[in-house]
């Protein structure tokens, strides 16, 4: 069999990933034409995608345009997970199919008795089951998980550092939502330390700048990873395809050649559907017989 060329995965693909592990990317700098602190700027200009919702004591930032690419994300997850695990499970049915029809090849051989070995049907179909076993699906093997599995798994051994970075995000979004909580306390209640209001901004600018700069790399990078989908996975479904098509096609040649050993009458009866008819009249015959009870 001529292997389904492996194309390897698009290299953005993994340079994107590698960028969201980088958590140290400068933020944008507020000018001193924003508010004092460069705090507010970025919730209280009406054209931001931020909203802040209170939850007890603190303003918590809700970031509609992150929620919906997350959202993308988690599906494109869930569906890849689902695919990986199916695109195992059909092998494991190939070889587990292949195993059956090897049990009961042998089965029918031992049914027939010296009848089969007559007419060589049973063993010819023995024969061709096993064939199929040792031969197409074991050159099937290789192409398959090279093709398809591999592919498949690299790609979804992206997840857990994308979760990672999502909850690292996540963590600083925490941090940022506390420290101008803070701000806003100290701002309507001044401490006696007049150092503490200075020190928290700083903080909390800190803390922005890390958060915005985390966030605007998912923004950015999720939409890409999620579009890369489609021509990363194309190839290995178009193996998938082609595999199956070798494996329908071994299997349809295999079981052509077992009919030759079934008698003339038997194969016109199958082709005109009066198979059924001769099937009655045997079962008609059995049933004529003393031993034969209430069959």
């Amino acid at each position: 069999m001529t292997p389904v060329p492996y194309l390897e995965p698009p290299s953005t693909s993994k340079h994107v990933v590698v960028r969201l592990q980088k958590e140290g990317r400068p933020g944008r700098h507020p000018s001193h034409d924003e508010d004092r602190y460069g705090l507010q700027s970025a919730l209280t200009d009406p054209s931001s995608y931020k909203q802040t919702r209170t939850v007890g004591q603190v303003e918590k930032t809700n970031d509609r345009d992150f929620e919906t690419e997350l959202r993308r994300y988690k599906t494109m997850e869930t569906a890849a997970n689902k695919l990986q695990k199916e695109a195992k499970g059909y092998l494991d049915s190939l070889r587990a199919m292949t195993a059956s029809q090897m049990r009961i090849a042998e089965t029918i051989d031992a049914f027939y008795g010296d009848a089969g070995t007559r007419d060589g049907v049973s063993r010819s179909y023995k024969s061709a089951v096993e064939d199929l076993d040792a031969e197409t699906i074991k050159a099937l093997d290789g192409p398959y998980r090279k093709c398809v599995l591999e592919p498949i798994s690299r790609f979804c051994a992206y997840f857990p550092d994308i979760n990672e970075c999502v909850k690292k995000r996540q963590n600083k979004l925490t941090d940022y939502d506390g420290l101008r909580a803070k701000v806003k306390k100290l701002t309507e209640k001044p401490d006696k330390d007049v150092q503490k209001l200075p020190l928290a901004e700083r903080e909390a600018e800190a803390a922005r700048s890390a958060y915005e700069g985390l966030n605007t790399q998912l923004l950015d990078e999720l939409p890409q990873l999620i579009d890369l989908r489609v021509p990363y996975l194309d190839p290995s479904f178009e193996a998938l395809v082609k595999i199956q098509l070798r494996f329908c096609a071994e299997a349809y040649s295999r079981m052509a050649q077992v009919q030759q050993f079934l008698d003339k009458d038997t194969r016109e009866q199958y082709a005109e559907g009066h198979l059924d008819a001769r099937v009655e009249e045997v079962l008609q015959e059995i049933r004529g017989l003393s031993i034969s009870g209430t069959v």
